[in-house]
């Protein structure tokens, strides 16, 4: 079995790697107009990662985790947020900073920068939830995936590069909160992934970036692969 990615719209993602563990990234399935019917009630879940504390990203992470008993990576003021408002057990492992890389099920879970802002409402109150952040996940003989998260393009990508050397990267493309695919081109370029999969584009009438936009934008050699809501890609 290889390592696979489903998209589930917008910028929810499942990662099922090759010895059995289901990770759900920025878990906004309940709520988002993309995700298959079918999608909305995992099955099972071995981890969950949010990359900054916006609804359409903190999703249904709380339920999920209450539900599987998994652990929820997070940067550390949104994970310890998700501990004292949520009840999700304090946890210092799951509570990673920008640089931070801890293993879980067999999966390295590192932090990385991101340009973007995090925040949620909370009790009527718009509530800052930290910094945001992308994530790589590394396992022994699988490819390497870097979730950019929700950014723009920041000449840093190179050092996500020289540190990891992703061989997928997902890139958001919808413009308006994030890049578009101008800024998502050279951030391939940077990142030097030879796969890239679009995210965060087609929800909502404000994301107008579309992948057919960003394709001949692309550096030479660089695949862009660009499944439906609720497809599974092989890696």
């Amino acid at each position: 079995m290889a390592t696979t990615l489903t998209w589930l719209g917008h910028a929810a993602f499942r990662i099922d790697t090759e010895a059995g563990t289901r990770v759900y990234v920025d878990p906004f399935l309940s709520g988002n107009p993309r995700c298959p019917e079918g999608e909305r009630e995992p099955e099972r879940c071995d981890l969950v990662v949010v990359t900054h504390g916006h609804g359409d990203h903190l999703g249904d992470a709380v339920p999920i985790a209450q539900r599987f008993d998994c652990p929820v990576v997070a940067p550390v003021e949104l994970r310890d947020w998700l501990s004292t408002a949520h009840g999700l057990p304090e946890d210092d492992l799951q509570a990673l900073n920008k640089g931070g890389t801890e293993s879980f099920a067999g999966v390295r879970v590192t932090l990385t920068d991101a340009n973007h802002s995090s925040s949620t409402w909370h009790e009527g109150k718009i509530l800052y939830t930290g910094e945001p952040t992308g994530v790589v996940f590394r396992q022994e003989g699988a490819p390497t995936i870097y979730v950019a998260g929700d950014t723009n393009v920041f000449g840093d990508m190179a050092l996500i590069r020289r540190l990891y050397a992703p061989d997928v990267a997902v890139l958001p493309i919808g413009d308006h909160f994030t890049m578009g695919p101008e800024e998502a081109a050279v951030a391939a370029e940077l990142v030097g992934a030879r796969r890239v999969v679009p995210s965060h584009y087609g929800t909502f009438p404000l994301l107008s970036g579309t992948p057919d936009a960003l394709r001949p934008l692309l550096p030479d050699g660089v695949e862009l692969l660009v499944p439906e809501p609720g497809e599974t890609l092989e890696l």
